[in-house]
């Protein structure tokens, strides 16, 4: 029985096409900068994004703290939602290993922050406080593609008060999607930005960190400092490069198939379904059912992962069959 995974978009596999690509990648010694693959990445994401440069990165995690590293020093103080990754999920790196301290804020239901409570956490020029340096924020947020118009504002306040912005854009081009326009409006409001390949564009490796040529010289740095110099790198770039080509405008059938799951959802007693803006579905599940969920829908060769609440994500290797599967197997458990 094949396993429909719906996990996450991270459990893509190479198509045979990237394969193939990856397999003709031209290598060098990134550590060098001679590493053409990696290079015409490089150059082709900060293009698209509208950023003087790029630099390839082994993951997210390490592309956004080489960011606030690269905006922060020790003692300083970036300004970041509660949910986003860069405070909740990414393991506290930006205070660990970078000394800077997060800001979190309680989010609005549609995962924006208010204006008003950025302004109040930003701190005066004062010995008994950090210094507020720099606002995160991510988009999408937990499949939601937040406004343009909250992005707009939000970073026009921080620049106001003196502060630079980054945007954990793991899945920009998801937001980009569903917002209908082009991944350089969303980055132009941004000093810099973390782009994930290995999520729905169904890369195997990498993100990227796009910003001005000054921020990315010291990203470089930091990024040498985590362990993250590569050599032949070219061979996993080939992959993102080909995602690129590939992979971007098929990201609105993952959006249909988040809503036709959606969709087969509604009706169940005790089922709560959040209606998807792009690939992700959130299911909240009344009284003591959930516990026997995951462990049902895995017997039917199915997943899902309920970390915080029961998720779904569509991604290039989920089919509408596969979406039925998953429908009829949380129908099976309900009885309905």
């Amino acid at each position: 029985m094949k396993v429909v995974d719906l996990r996450s978009d991270t459990v893509t596999r190479p198509t045979p096409a990237m394969r193939e690509a990856m397999a003709r990648a031209e290598v060098g010694d990134d550590v060098f900068g001679d590493d053409p693959t990696v290079n015409a990445l490089q150059e082709r994401i900060a293009s698209l994004t509208g950023k003087e440069a790029a630099l390839y990165m082994t993951s997210g995690t390490q592309s956004n703290l080489a960011a606030i590293m690269s905006h922060c020093g020790r003692g300083d103080e970036y300004i970041v939602g509660q949910m986003h990754h860069t405070y909740r999920w990414e393991a506290g790196g930006a205070a660990v290993l970078g000394s800077v301290q997060p800001q979190p804020l309680e989010h609005e239901a549609d995962g924006t922050l208010s204006l008003a409570s950025i302004e109040a956490a930003i701190k005066p020029d004062d010995a008994h406080f950090a210094k507020s340096r720099l606002l995160c924020l991510e988009n999408t947020l937990g499949g939601k593609a937040l406004p343009m118009s909250f992005m707009a504002e939000a970073t026009a306040l921080a620049r106001r008060r003196g502060l630079a912005t980054h945007l954990d854009g793991a899945r920009v081009f998801n937001a980009a999607t569903a917002l209908g326009v082009p991944v350089r409006e969303i980055a132009s409001h941004f000093d810099s930005l973390s782009v994930c390949f290995s999520k729905g564009l169904g890369a195997p490796v990498g993100s990227a960190l796009c910003g001005s040529k000054a921020l990315i010289k010291s990203a470089q740095r930091w990024r040498k400092m985590l362990g993250g110099g590569l050599r032949q790198a070219g061979v996993i770039a080939a992959g993102a490069l080909y995602a690129l080509d590939h992979h971007v405008e098929r990201l609105a059938d993952d959006h249909a198939l988040a809503r036709r799951l959606a969709e087969g959802l509604q009706g169940i007693a005790g089922l709560t379904v959040e209606r998807p803006e792009t690939n992700i579905v959130f299911i909240d599940v009344a009284g003591d059912r959930a516990a026997g969920l995951l462990p049902h829908l895995e017997s039917r060769g199915v997943l899902a992962t309920g970390l915080y609440r029961l998720r779904f994500v569509t991604h290039l290797d989920v089919d509408a069959e596969g979406v039925d599967r998953a429908v009829a197997a949380v129908r099976d458990y309900f009885n309905v």
